[in-house]
């Protein structure tokens, strides 16, 4: 079968596979659409919680971003797994003990205040649209290659999915079936990963394939990586950038920014008791280990088998003789071939590139990095099985998160909003049906965003990472952390934290995006790593405003002494 043939089928059978689950999982009260009725095992919902953590940017975007940066991509590695490492330490275990259904929902009675409650919805919805934009990007850029329909509609067909298990299932229907989402995604990841250290460094295991020394070579795969690059005039593969300050804010904005994601805190309360939250972390963490691994040797064999195509023999190669996987994708608009010399060759160079005489070389080809891992295993030549399970694993990755993002929205409005401040009178039946109709609404604002994406996946993610980073963890982690932190100081900090970020991502990549360069960011700070500095403007200002207010009641303090004592009962 052919590579449509072949994705349809695996892409059918997964889809009907997560509806299934959605309607056998389907939630009939808010306990159960919110946390699933906090009966999720710790294993499955360490696989859940990875699904929900591992999103499109993830499978999609990371490798390939490593791919075209080299060393300075490893921030996301670093930032990514460090942070779910702090969420795990300080904060996963303690908001389960908390016990409610949402993180706004401890920043209201944590800071005994319906405008702090108020001003952690906005944050969480606006974090979460922000994210979710790059899952369903990522659900486009899938749907426009491998089953040939226009992006538009790939997105329309994707938001449909996620509409049925997330409107009907909640919290216990997206729960299972991120279970199999998990399984699917990291099944496509390894599998080509496997396939493809085979072929080009002789050993099945990548993580050691990329760094080995092939068999007829005298350089390992990283030595022969350097040395293109330094040819094509990149910049050194391993070395990267040198811009050490923005590498540190980025990583330590990602870091603090997955500890901060409502949509991953709210997996830590669905668990029976606090010590399964603990255990569920653990597991979470060693399946995200799995992929997170091998990412970087995924991008050095996609760059590699990228350059050998179009630089063979010492010499670029006509466009005429480029491979069908080129072809197809060029027909996506997700590779650009622009002939400025009229050469007929597919200059691939890098901006320190010259030729014999010194000149400079125009580069021709532009490449959108979120392809790199899609298109890997054609690139490599593998079987068009292969192709398609890449396909089905990045649309499971894209839509496990979005659909954790989505209920974070839902509950946020049903819960936080109506049943805690403007209707407390409601009942559970009309707050389930609340939370299914925003839900609902949810789903087309993300649609929207996946048709008119702010920038590539990961990208767009680091944003969402950045606004978490200044807003949501410095408010968490001083309200289980300062029993004197109150409530004015709690919100001053969110809300500064939140502004500045925005306003400093938003003036760079949509004002005036022509001044985003190094030479003109503030302290040489990347909008991507801005959140480091945002959350620093939080922590600051709320420590300012809280020693001139008064301190919390002492039922709040009584709440946080409680919240911090380990649990020796079962409970």
């Amino acid at each position: 079968m052919g590579v449509t043939a072949w994705t349809t089928l695996l892409i059918g059978a997964s889809f009907l596979l997560y509806i299934g689950i959605a309607i056998r999982s389907r939630a009939s009260s808010t306990g159960e659409f919110y946390i699933a009725g906090q009966h999720v095992p710790p294993l499955a919902n360490g696989m859940a919680t990875a699904a929900d953590w591992m999103s499109a940017a993830s499978f999609i975007s990371m490798a390939g971003i490593i791919s075209f940066s080299g060393y300075d991509g490893s921030v996301y590695l670093m930032g990514w797994t460090g942070g779910y490492v702090l969420l795990a330490l300080l904060l996963a275990p303690y908001l389960r003990k908390f016990g409610k259904y949402t993180v706004p929902d401890f920043i209201g009675e944590r800071y005994y205040s319906q405008v702090a409650r108020l001003v952690a919805v906005v944050c969480a919805i606006f974090i979460s649209f922000t994210y979710v934009a790059g899952q369903m990007r990522g659900v486009g850029v899938v749907f426009s290659r491998f089953l040939e329909v226009d992006v538009t509609w790939g997105v329309i067909i994707g938001m449909g999915i996620v509409f049925i298990y997330a409107v009907l299932g909640g919290m216990k229907g997206i729960t299972y079936t991120q279970v199999a989402q998990y399984c699917v995604l990291i099944f496509a990841f390894m599998v080509p990963a496997i396939f493809i250290s085979l072929l080009v460094a002789d050993t099945m295991i990548p993580h050691i394939g990329f760094g080995s020394i092939p068999a007829g070579s005298e350089l390992s795969l990283l030595a022969r990586l350097d040395g293109l690059h330094e040819q094509l005039g990149f910049s050194t593969y391993t070395l990267g950038s040198g811009n050490t300050i923005n590498l540190l804010a980025i990583t330590f904005a990602l870091m603090a920014g997955t500890a901060g994601l409502p949509h991953v805190i709210i997996r830590f309360y669905t668990v029976p008791r606090v010590r399964d939250a603990r255990k569920s972390a653990g597991w979470a963490l060693l399946f995200i280990a799995i992929l997170y691994t091998t990412a970087p040797a995924v991008a050095v064999f996609a760059r590699t088998n990228l350059i050998d195509t179009v630089y063979k023999d010492d010499s670029f190669q006509p466009h005429e003789q480029m491979p069908g996987w080129f072809q197809t994708w060029e027909g996506t608009g997700l590779i650009r071939f622009e002939d400025k010399n009229g050469d007929g060759l597919v200059q691939y160079v890098g901006a320190a590139a010259v030729d014999d005489q010194g000149q400079s070389i125009a580069n021709e080809l532009t490449i959108d990095r979120d392809i790199m891992v899609l298109a890997n295993p054609e690139i490599a030549g593998l079987p068009n099985w292969v192709i398609a399970l890449v396909a089905a694993g990045g649309l499971a990755a894209a839509l496990s998160t979005a659909a954790g993002l989505l209920l974070v929205v839902s509950t946020s409005v049903s819960h936080d909003l109506l049943r805690k401040w403007l209707k407390p009178d409601l009942s559970e039946k009309q707050e389930l049906l609340a939370a299914r109709i925003a839900a609902g609404a949810a789903v087309c604002v993300a649609g929207y965003l996946g048709i008119n994406p702010p920038g590539f996946v990961a990208e767009v993610v680091a944003f969402a990472f950045g606004l978490a980073a200044a807003s949501f963890f410095p408010a968490i982690l001083m309200g289980i952390f300062m029993k004197r932190m109150n409530r004015e100081g709690a919100i001053a900090g969110m809300v500064v934290g939140l502004v500045f970020t925005a306003s400093y991502i938003i003036f760079f990549r949509f004002i005036d995006p022509e001044l985003d360069k190094p030479e003109n960011w503030w302290w040489g700070i990347s909008p991507k790593g801005i959140g480091t500095v945002g959350m620093l403007f939080n922590f600051m200002v709320a420590g300012i405003v809280r020693s001139f207010t008064s301190d919390p009641p002492d039922e709040v303090m009584q709440m946080v002494e409680e919240i911090r004592v380990p649990e020796r009962s079962s409970a």
